[in-house]
């Protein structure tokens, strides 16, 4: 099943997709005139997902937020429930004070996997299949109705990754708040601002402190943050793109083709031109 509300006068866009064995390139990958969010949930039993390229396990009775620049697709697609929306419909940034997932739920740099327990399944089984019955139901509150679900949606999923991701809730404070406006600003600013220090002054704190934040929500230091959404970018531009490697260099903010092709190389082990030449041949 395929449900669909589209509004080509403002733009919005939100879909539901579940048991679909053949969904289009949208829910695929990346779409570069659509860019939908996408919160994915694995209803089956555990089964591989490759994002970006890369292969990964997405358990069973799981769920997985997707940015809307990623690309991805999934082993077993008829398995999975889907919700993806745009910026027009709901506008997670703007909206940050209501659901609090920027830079958390989405943009955090790592993959965020959310494990199900009974009841959380069946507190989310409740909710889809009360979009289903909203998407059925054409009125003239179907949008207003199916924005409220999908926040409740969002709260939903945000409560249960701080729960998993943060168990201590004495941590869920102004800690977590700089650790997501960190991962925002550097999702805003990675294609020219490559050093902690800028984030650090944009934030009003230390290089220091950072870290000391990231010790506790991530296992990554701030420049592996910063350094590791620099690669995926890359990636990305060096599979779905035909830039050259000097194109690449200066859209991500290097100044030097040979720096950049070593800082690659000392990532992923591989030169850029390697790395098109083996994802070409795959």
């Amino acid at each position: 099943m395929v449900f669909t509300l589209q509004d080509t006068n403002t733009g919005t866009w939100l879909r539901l997709f579940a048991g679909e064995k053949k969904i289009d390139r949208n829910f695929f990958t990346r779409d570069q005139d659509n860019k939908l969010f996408t919160i994915a949930w694995n209803k089956g039993e555990a089964q591989m997902a490759t994002i970006d390229g890369d292969v990964t396990e997405v358990p069973g009775n799981s769920l997985l937020p997707l940015m809307f620049n990623q690309s991805f697709k999934f082993e077993r697609p008829e398995e999975i429930v889907a919700w993806q929306f745009n910026r027009e419909f709901y506008c997670i940034i703007d909206h940050d004070a209501e659901v609090s997932c920027v830079g958390f739920l989405f943009g955090r740099g790592d993959r965020v996997l959310i494990h199900l327990d009974e009841t959380s399944r069946q507190k989310l089984t409740l909710l889809y299949t009360v979009f289903v019955e909203e998407f059925n139901t054409s009125d003239v509150i179907q949008n207003e109705m199916l924005l409220v679900l999908l926040k409740r949606l969002i709260i939903f999923i945000t409560k249960l990754a701080k729960t998993e991701y943060v168990p201590n809730v004495k941590l869920q404070d102004e800690r977590l708040d700089i650790f997501r406006k960190f991962n925002l600003l550097v999702e805003a600013n990675y294609h020219t601002e490559h050093t902690v220090n800028f984030y650090a002054q944009s934030l009003n704190k230390s290089p220091k402190t950072l870290s000391n934040i990231f010790a506790i929500y991530n296992q990554k230091t701030p420049v592996q943050v910063i350094q590791d959404r620099i690669i995926i970018e890359a990636k990305r531009l060096l599979t779905y793109t035909n830039k050259s490697t000097k194109e690449i260099t200066h859209a991500l903010g290097f100044e030097d083709s040979a720096y950049f092709c070593n800082f690659f190389k000392r990532h992923t082990s591989m030169t850029p031109l390697a790395f098109r030449a083996n994802r070409e041949s795959t």
